[in-house]
């Protein structure tokens, strides 16, 4: 795969400018609880290649760093660096991978794998580092809105757990931060909500939006909607639950179908009410008036159930601020492996193969 200038001069999703010719490949990755992605990058003045990449299933790796050392084997180009994006927050250069229990040290992998160095970033700052170099493609607009010169971007991701993250405009580009907004307090809208606040509350005490807006979080709101007689369940899709060992893709290819399970289609409703509720909330928090960024594989999934007035009237529904809402723009990203790119483009930077300049791409 080799990402270059686009159309016109633009730099393409995870172009980037180069003061040096191509040197040592860099290593990247972006692990998730449910798959991990690995490349080896090189990088020229207007252009990256990725050399070679594979895609693992996260649950049946021992280690993210045994899974490195098999995928580096004895290739001839060894990697300088590396920049792993990974799903849980990085504190001093280590990380608790939420959602699979591993634990992460830049020092010991760099030492372990005979690297310069290792960067540990969360893997919404990777998405969120790819977000300025999209293109029209790679995004469904929900709505356009009015947006704001260098104004804040928000991110938001729900895959197996909740993501966000959010970019700032420096004067010169836009870097990406992490949040771990997705472990804060869930805020339920409408008393369907305020009962499902009581029925995780009463399970788990402290509810977070993760916990109701995630993949994970998907069969939590089946049983509860079940529990509530909200919509009646299908035999045969009971069936296929009960025999699944992860029933989230069950219960969204039955909602999604031409004549859906009613109760697998209510809780694609309710989760798609929650998100939206949440991207608002987002966007007000970090005033977004560059947009909000609907990422992760869900969304592109639940495209026709977000491409709807409903959900951006729920997006909106912000009292006193709902016509600021108004102007904020709104895109889900279908295309997929973005926070590859995105942790590609940053481990290119720090390399000195690619330091990004100021462009209109995505702007």
């Amino acid at each position: 795969m080799r990402v270059s200038r686009g159309p016109g001069g633009r730099l393409g999703i995870a172009g980037f400018r180069s003061t040096a010719a191509a040197a040592a490949p860099v290593l990247v990755a972006d692990v998730g609880a449910t798959s991990t992605r690995l490349a080896l990058v090189a990088g020229d003045r207007v252009s990256f290649t990725i050399l070679k990449q594979t895609v693992l299933t996260s649950r049946e790796c021992p280690g993210l760093e045994s899974a490195l050392r098999d995928f580096l084997g004895d290739s001839s180009s060894r990697p300088g660096n590396a920049v792993l994006a990974v799903a849980g927050p990085v504190v001093g250069g280590r990380a608790e991978l939420t959602n699979l229990g591993w634990v992460l040290e830049e020092g010991s992998l760099a030492a372990a794998l005979g690297l310069r160095s290792v960067r540990l970033v969360n893997d919404l700052v990777a998405m969120a580092s790819a977000v300025p170099w999209l293109q029209a493609g790679d995004l469904v607009t929900l709505q356009n809105g009015c947006p704001t010169s260098d104004g804040a971007r928000a991110v938001i991701a729900p895959g197996t757990g909740l993501g966000q993250a959010f970019l700032i405009w420096d004067g010169v580009e836009y870097r990406a931060h992490d949040s771990e907004g997705g472990h804060a307090d869930f805020a339920p809208v409408g008393e369907l909500q305020d009962d499902l606040l009581d029925y995780l509350r009463s399970r788990y005490g402290h509810v977070s939006c993760e916990r109701v807006c995630s993949g994970r979080a998907l069969p939590e709101l089946y049983e509860f909607l079940k529990a509530r007689k909200t919509a009646v369940e299908s035999e045969a899709i009971a069936g296929r639950l009960a025999a699944a060992q992860d029933r989230t893709p069950v219960i969204v290819e039955a909602g999604l179908a031409s004549q859906p399970c009613p109760l697998s289609r209510a809780t694609l409703e309710l989760f798609a009410a929650i998100l939206a509720a949440e991207a608002g909330n987002l966007a007000l928090r970090i005033l977004a008036t560059g947009g909000v960024y609907l990422g992760g594989g869900l969304p592109r999934r639940l495209l026709p159930l977000l491409n709807r007035p409903d959900f951006l009237a729920r997006f909106g529904q912000k009292g006193r601020l709902s016509p600021l809402l108004a102007t904020i723009p709104l895109h889900v990203i279908v295309r997929s492996g973005v926070g590859l790119l995105g942790a590609s483009r940053l481990a290119l930077a720090e390399a000195g193969q690619g330091g990004p300049t100021r462009s209109g791409a995505g702007r």
